[in-house]
């Protein structure tokens, strides 16, 4: 699975479709987008930056933003996992 620079697992969401973050107000409280810092490049492969509702840029691989959960409290907590049947843990 992958983990964003803390250990911390990443997710997608169902919902995010053509490239774009469906996850927004409320939503993005509960699951942090993985956003890019300003000196942040994306790598070769099929990761890239997508551009969020309020203009900033979130990390995305193969077109599906990246995310947190506020529940995973510790490196390694998968308890958002299968929430909702639309959250899943983001693997290769």
């Amino acid at each position: 699975m992958w983990v964003d620079h803390d250990g911390m697992t990443l997710y997608t969401f169902d919902k995010d479709a053509g490239g774009k973050s469906m996850c927004n107000g409320e939503c993005a409280k509960n699951w942090p987008p993985l956003m890019v810092k300003k000196d942040d490049e994306a790598p070769k492969d099929k990761w890239t930056h997508v551009t969020r509702d309020d203009g900033s840029m979130q990390w995305a691989y193969d077109g599906k933003p990246l995310y947190t959960f506020v529940k995973d409290k510790k490196a390694g907590d998968t308890t958002g996992d299968g929430m909702k049947d639309v959250w899943h843990v983001a693997k290769p």
